[in-house]
């Protein structure tokens, strides 16, 4: 993927040769969310930590996708994240904390449905966006706003690393910006290896897309920003149906959509079909999660007619030279031709959109292993889990969507 043509897009920057990042694999086993530590372990954790309080980078498995840490309150640490993925300035970082207790320093105020919120969701895959308490934290995590992304993730690697360094640590995905995000350490070091300080090897992400991001406001709605592991069902199960509004992460695809029309950016002639403010939380403005290749999304009123539609237009990709490649669903496989497109992969079931969502990143970067240069993507539900996966495939494609009638 070429550099954004944005200026404000760091210049991604090497720091050194890969050999210069450190990369630690953990023995542990982990079962029912605890780490069984060796002593290796704990060495590599703590030397880990300890690059992070001296100012390092540190990618580090969650239980959404392995982060890139940086201690959220050092400017030149938190700058070099922005380099290393070359990162567009007004995009804000969400930061780690290891225990609720932390949250105290970090913001001003917490509204009753968010403390709500975190006491049903935390650890987990949910950020919640807070009043940040003035001079705590480096600008650039915040992106000059008035807020900040807070989170306490499942994952005991990541607790552990966050209690042994001692201090908020501010982590974006550990992928170059604009890629699919990384669910292995081997995708971290893909993206990243000579560009960060160390990769802490934890095995496979377990939810596979990045939290929620929500903003409760004053008058007890939960806005969601980013829709992730933590379904708008969930959401509402605490707080009620009537004061979940999903309005602003419509509204982005939206425009999003709207963007890459204006731009030509459907794709080859053979498929179908300005500034803006900065953006309040990670994920909202730029094409994010991208394959290499061009990326369509096929939807329709059945699953016949978009894997007709499909069909033909991977065929006459074909036939131009492109190097095809289709995602979709186990059910639908058999409406295809044995070899529809040169790379075929599957997100699993639909009756199971936590295998679709643990394997979507994955999945992208394999077109990007077979030298994709055209792919197709089919849409799914956009309830439970499946609004996340629709979000990310959406903001993949840059909007580029195919209707198949």
């Amino acid at each position: 993927m070429e550099q954004p043509k944005d200026s404000l897009f760091a210049v991604q920057r090497q720091s050194g040769d890969i050999s210069t990042t450190v990369y630690w694999e953990l023995k542990s086993a982990v079962e029912a969310s605890l780490l069984v530590q060796t002593e290796e372990d704990r060495s590599a954790i703590a030397e880990a930590a300890k690059m992070l309080r001296a100012g390092g980078t540190v990618a580090f498995p969650t239980e959404t996708v392995y982060g890139l840490g940086a201690d959220a309150r050092n400017t030149a640490a938190v700058e070099a994240v922005f380099a290393a993925k070359g990162r567009p300035s007004d995009n804000p970082l969400i930061v780690h904390i290891a225990d609720r207790s932390a949250l105290d320093g970090l913001v001003t105020a917490v509204h009753p449905t968010a403390q709500a919120l975190i006491d049903a969701f935390w650890p987990g895959p949910l950020t919640l966006v807070l009043p940040v308490r003035s001079g705590v934290l480096s600008p650039l995590v915040t992106a000059g706003l008035d807020t900040v992304g807070v989170r306490m993730p499942d994952h005991p690697v990541a607790l552990a690393l966050l209690s042994a360094a001692a201090c908020p640590v501010a982590a974006p995905s550990a992928n170059r910006s604009g890629r699919p995000s990384p669910t292995l350490a081997s995708h971290v070091l893909d993206d990243l290896a000579g560009y960060i300080g160390g990769v802490l090897d934890g095995g496979a992400a377990g939810v596979g897309l990045e939290s929620t991001v929500v903003q409760v406001q004053p008058d007890g709605m939960i806005a969601v920003l980013r829709p992730g592991g933590i379904t708008t069902e969930q959401l509402a199960s605490v707080a009620g149906a009537d004061a979940v509004d999903t309005a602003p992460a419509a509204v982005v695809e939206l425009a999003a959509a709207a963007a890459a029309d204006a731009s030509s950016a459907s794709g080859p002639e053979f498929a179908a079909g300005g500034s803006s403010p900065g953006p309040r939380a990670p994920g909202m403005k730029y094409t994010h999660y991208a394959p290499r290749g061009w990326l369509g999304v096929v939807r329709g009123a059945s699953p016949q007619r978009v894997a007709a539609e499909a069909t033909l237009l991977l065929q006459a990709a074909q036939q131009a030279g492109e190097n095809t490649g289709l995602l979709l669903f186990a059910e639908h496989k058999a409406l295809y031709p044995a070899e529809a497109a040169a790379c075929v992969v599957s997100l699993g079931s639909l009756s199971s959109p936590e295998e679709g969502a643990r394997s979507l990143y994955a999945a992208l970067r394999r077109f990007d292993e077979a030298g994709a240069t055209y792919i197709l993507a089919e849409a799914c539900p956009e309830t439970g889990l499946g609004a996340a996966i629709m979000n990310r495939l959406m903001k993949a494609a840059g909007g580029s969507v195919i209707e198949a009638g």
